[in-house]
């Protein structure tokens, strides 16, 4: 029997140097349970270092936690990656790294901390996870899809780090699963204005906790789970997205 599935498939973690650091795992899954949010989507900047921490932090309050990762490409625009298994995600991770120059310097970017699922500290990021691979918009695309993941094009309603904010166009073929649209705006008033043929969804991106669950996607599917979800996305066997 399909029913409706909320979900928040873009937040951000402590390890993003732009989040705020109480943006840490068991937080992160408290605030999901507590907005009646039953999966969320974790995508940091150009890493995955904090999902298995907020896996098992959502295990522990029946949060589902879809594995992602937010990757700038080398126009700088972001893209949502999702993925069914934290495996596929590192792997990705791995192909980033080896094209993601530079540094981090905390005083200017801010502090990316790798946290346990007790909100513990781990390590500290070193890598400058703000900035841009050097990997193209297609080269992306292809890596993602290459290791088993959906692609959606972040925040397109937003200037910066946008697909057409950077672009201004979406080029003609372009195989994206979706287009996210920011809390900024309405599905409605996204549907009047961007007539392109993607399935369009709404996520808060949150960086802070108070954020997560501004906007969110309900989807009409069978299991709380990514398969159901990317069936959604195609509008296949009676899965759709809802709102």
């Amino acid at each position: 029997m399909l029913r409706p599935v909320k979900t928040d498939l873009h937040l951000h973690t402590c390890l993003s140097p732009c989040a705020e650091l109480s943006m840490s795992p068991r937080k992160i899954a408290a605030q999901a349970r507590e907005k009646e949010i039953e999966i969320i989507g974790i995508c940091d900047h150009n890493s995955a270092e904090n999902i298995p921490a907020v896996i098992e932090a959502g295990r522990r309050l029946s949060v589902r936690v879809i594995p992602g990762i937010e990757i700038t490409t080398r126009e700088e625009v972001h893209l949502l990656a999702l993925f069914s298994t934290l495996e596929s995600a590192f792997r990705l991770q791995e192909e980033i790294y080896a094209h993601l120059p530079g540094e981090n310097n905390p005083d200017l970017y801010g502090w990316q901390v790798v946290a346990n699922e007790n909100d513990e500290v781990l390590s500290f990021n070193q890598r400058l996870l703000i900035g841009a691979t050097t990997l193209s918009l297609e080269e992306t695309i292809n890596l993602i899809h290459a290791h088993g993941g959906v692609v959606i094009a972040s925040h397109i309603d937003r200037q910066g780090f946008s697909l057409l904010g950077q672009l201004g166009f979406i080029p003609s073929g372009l195989p994206l699963d979706a287009l996210e649209i920011s809390p900024r705006i309405s599905l409605n008033e996204a549907r009047k204005k961007f007539f392109y043929d993607y399935p369009l969804v709404t996520f808060s991106d949150a960086h802070r906790l108070e954020e997560i669950g501004a906007a969110t996607t309900s989807f009409l599917v069978a299991r709380p789970d990514f398969e159901e979800i990317v069936l959604a996305l195609k509008g296949q066997e009676g899965r759709r997205i809802l709102n």
